[in-house]
């Protein structure tokens, strides 16, 4: 019974994908961070955050559900809870919808004391993460995943962030912006990297299966050195503070990413996959 505890703990640690979370994170904590020369309030922020990751488990969790129910599961996904045997379709289809309904909870507090910006912005961003497997919009599986995870986990993420805590939008809100959504759809893109041939066979369309290797691997050089280039010309045009470029200091854990595009087993990049979560 012990032993059947733990693998269910672990299933449910593998459906919720904690490592898949700085994509939930980062956004919040640039946003917030970038308000804080103005004004910061710890409990939105604190709110923000929790209803900003909570989003992002009932999204892994709604994508676990759905690419089960459709047939289209990698096994050498980090995911594959259900497939395991140990979760039921049901009971990851129920946690989904309670992550979503919490971060929802979440965001109408926020809204109570910020106003309808917010609400819009969290309404989308809940939407976002559903239809991205869900019918009949399903646009993670028709080549849009990159962009719109550009759009919501980076651009919107950050500037509700913002918003947030001074109820203004900046030019320099959209600007810090940019790089993490890049990098967020990074993660996306290094997912697909690895899930090329499955995903062809399924017939689910991404930019990595559409163009194969080693193009997709081209795309994913392009996306990170882009995050690099935007950070340093806003540091250098004084569009961003100097202190950006501390970014610097995330080098080595570029590097160790892109060592991993050389492994071409699809079982063996999950490494490709965290290392994309990290940076």
């Amino acid at each position: 019974m012990a032993a059947l505890a733990l693998s269910r703990r672990r299933a449910w640690w593998l459906a919720l994908r904690p490592f898949s979370y700085s994509a939930a994170v980062v956004p919040v904590l640039v946003g917030s961070a970038l308000a804080a020369d103005k004004e910061f309030h710890p409990s939105l922020f604190l709110l923000a955050l929790l209803g900003s990751v909570l989003i992002q488990a009932g999204t892994n969790l709604a994508t676990d559900f759905f690419d089960f129910t459709d047939g289209v599961q990698p096994k050498a996904t980090l995911g594959g809870a259900i497939q395991s045997g140990l979760l039921t379709a049901n009971a990851v289809r129920r946690a989904a919808i309670a992550a979503f309904a919490a971060g929802s909870v979440c965001g109408l507090i926020i809204v109570a004391y910020t106003g309808w910006p917010v609400f819009a912005a969290g309404l989308a961003s809940v939407a976002a993460g559903y239809f991205y497997t869900a019918g009949p919009v399903m646009y993670g599986r028709r080549g849009l995943g990159e962009v719109m995870v550009f759009l919501f986990m980076g651009v919107l993420m950050v500037m509700a962030s913002y918003y947030v805590q001074v109820q203004e939008l900046t030019w320099a809100s959209l600007y810090a912006s940019l790089p993490v959504g890049l990098l967020v759809a990074n993660i996306l893109h290094a997912n697909n990297v690895r899930d090329i041939e499955n995903d062809r066979q399924a017939g689910k369309v991404t930019i990595a299966g559409l163009v194969g290797r080693p193009a997709a691997d081209y795309v994913l050089y392009a996306l990170v050195i882009a995050a690099y280039s935007v950070v340093g010309v806003c540091a250098a045009t004084d569009a961003l503070s100097p202190w950006a470029f501390l970014v610097v200091f995330s080098l080595p854990a570029t590097l160790s990413m892109l060592q991993k595009l050389e492994e071409r087993d699809p079982a063996r990049m999950n490494p490709l996959v965290r290392g994309a979560s990290m940076l």
